[in-house]
Formats: structure tokens, C-alpha cells, sequence
């Protein structure tokens, strides 16, 4: 069973909660049913995403939209150069009427914390979200204090405007469960959006349908769910196929096999299953493993892409089938 012990949640419950918030963000988000449904996955799958796109496609009312939807705090962070670590984690701050150092919280202690074009951010500002994403705590002056769950970072960076900007390591995209772009909508969809917003912002009158609690909750049933033998072998399969493509400077890290299988499991219960299919994981298998593989300049070179290495990957490696998985379990 996937649900956890004392807890309310069920098969059909997730499902229809899972539904119902998407729906509820569709009011504010035209047209893009599958990325915010993406972005669930990752926020109960206790993952963070990227989102590289153009300025204006909705990235910040997404964050806002997935915070009011959880009844939860958002935080929004507009990283510059200038921008230092403790104006992201916060830092300690002298109370006059003590004499004695208090910490006062940063933005990084928001539920749903948008950092908004986070290449803008030199190297040292970027790794004081390492610590955040990774272990969920932040350490100042040698105290750690726990972030208040959930917790999710939705990270934003242009891919035209290029210059001043300090490119993410590989060891921070790693940190990513996904690389998303929203993409420009459509004319019915652009259309929508003007009369939704044509007496003041939408958003304004998004409401709440789940508490953080419930939230808790749904990550914590999706963990149960099933992923047997061959679809873990399935996941640990296509990962080791991206180490071993001629395209690629490097592969994909055990931390993807990992992703991969968080990632399914929360899909599989949205979908109302308390098992992974492989279905599940190559329908991610893109959005888990596009920034976490480097081409080889030969590759660049050919024009080659990621999308491509991805998809060569899928139809390289075998799908378990119903017969193999029971001949692992």
C-alpha cells in the first residue's frame, strides 16, 4: 500500500486533488496544462525546477499560482551581481534591546521561492542555494536551520539576453529535477489570457484548495508507490545508456536514476496508480535527463541535441514488459 501510517490520503484522493489543483492554476496559466502539471510532479516529488525562457511567458505567475494553490509563502528573489548569499539565506542582525545577534530569516525560507534569472548571480550567491535544495536546511555562522516544508525553488534564467550572466556548474543543474520552458502561447490561449485579465490580474482572485499539511501529505502517499524490479532496472538501464553515447562529453549521474524514479511515482499516483509503469518514466525521461548530459563538440558541431540523445536513448533500451517484471519481482 502506498499510504503512510495515521494518514488520510488515498489512490483516488491524490488523483482528484492532483486534477483539481492543476485546473485551479489553468485559471491564471492559459494553455499549458502539461508544464504546470510538470511542476507539481516536482514540487510532491520534493524536486525543483529550472525555467529557461523568454521574459514575460508567465514564469513568475506560475510561482504564484502553485503558492496560492497550496496555501503556502512565496518568496520571489531578483538575482543581479550584486546580489549577496546572506540576502538569500539571511543573516544574523543585532537586537538593540538585547545587544544580542538574532537571525532573521531570508526569502530561501519561503514555501514556493522564485529565483528569478538565477544566471544573473555570481558563483558564490548561486551556491547558497546548494545547501537548500540538496539537504533542505541552510547553515549560518555555523547553525543549520530547517526549511519549512514543503519546499520548492523555481529557478528562471533568459537564453537570449546572455551577457553579465554567470552560467549554472553542473553540480547546481544536477540539483534540478527538471529543465522546463513555458513556451509562447498560442492566439485562442493569448486571447484567454486578455479577457481573464481584463478587469485587474487573475491571480488576485486564485483560491486556495489544499493546505500545506495536505500537501505533506501527497508527497509523503507518492513515496509508497510501487516501483518494482524491472522499472527500477528500467530507469538505471537509461541513464547508464546516456554514459555510453558517442555523443556525449558526459552522462547522466545516479542522482538522475534518482530523480527519475521520484518523478515517476508521483506521476503514477496523479494518474491514479499505485505502481510505475515504464510509460511513466520515458514520458519524463526529457525533462529529467535534458540538462544533466553534455554534448561533445563534435556533436555541437553536427548540430546535434539533447532532445535527440535523449530520444535515441528511449529507443535504444528495452522496455521491461508485463512477463519481465514478474520474472524480477
Amino acid at each position: 500500500m502506498a499510504a503512510t501510517k495515521g494518514s488520510k490520503m488515498t489512490r483516488d484522493l491524490f488523483q482528484e486533488t492532483f486534477d483539481t489543483m492543476v485546473k485551479n492554476i489553468e485559471h491564471v496559466i492559459k494553455g499549458k496544462t502539461e508544464v504546470i502539471r510538470l511542476c507539481l510532479v516536482a514540487l510532491l516529488a520534493e524536486g525543483h525546477i529550472l525555467l529557461e525562457d523568454v521574459p514575460g511567458t508567465g514564469k513568475t505567475m506560475l510561482a504564484r499560482s502553485i503558492a496560492q494553490t497550496i496555501d503556502a509563502q512565496s518568496s520571489r528573489i531578483q538575482c543581479t551581481p550584486d546580489l549577496l548569499p546572506s540576502d538569500v539565506t539571511g543573516s544574523p542582525v543585532l537586537e538593540r534591546k538585547t545587544g544580542d545577534f538574532v537571525f532573521r530569516p531570508g526569502p530561501i525560507f519561503g514555501n514556493v521561492m522564485l529565483a528569478d534569472e538565477i544566471n544573473r548571480a555570481t558563483p558564490k550567491t548561486q551556491s547558497a542555494f546548494l545547501e537548500a535544495m540538496q539537504e533542505r536546511n541552510i547553515t549560518v555562522d555555523g547553525v543549520t536551520y530547517e526549511l519549512p516544508p514543503p519546499f520548492i525553488v523555481l529557478a528562471t534564467q533568459n537564453p537570449i539576453e546572455l551577457s553579465g550572466t554567470f552560467p549554472l556548474p553542473e553540480a547546481q543543474l544536477d540539483r534540478f529535477l527538471f529543465k522546463l520552458s513555458i513556451g509562447y502561447l498560442d492566439r485562442l490561449d493569448e486571447a484567454q489570457v486578455l479577457e481573464t485579465n481584463r478587469k485587474g490580474e487573475a491571480i488576485r482572485d486564485l483560491k486556495p484548495i489544499i493546505g500545506p499539511e495536505a500537501v505533506i501529505e501527497m508527497i509523503n502517499w507518492a513515496a509508497g508507490v510501487e516501483v518494482s524490479e524491472g522499472v527500477r532496472l528500467y530507469i538505471v538501464d537509461l541513464v547508464h545508456s546516456t554514459r555510453q553515447d558517442a555523443a556525449l562529453e558526459m552522462g547522466a549521474s545516479t542522482r538522475a536514476s534518482l530523480a527519475l524514479m521520484r518523478a515517476s511515482r508521483v506521476l503514477a499516483a496523479a494518474q491514479g496508480r499505485e505502481d510505475v509503469l515504464p510509460d511513466d518514466v520515458r514520458s519524463i525521461a526529457g525533462a529529467v535527463l535534458g540538462h544533466r548530459i553534455i554534448l561533445t563538440p563534435d556533436a555541437m558541431l553536427r548540430e546535434e541535441t539533447v532532445e535527440q540523445v535523449v530520444e535515441r536513448v528511449l529507443q535504444r533500451v528495452k522496455v521491461p514488459t508485463k512477463r519481465a517484471e514478474g520474472a524480477t519481482a
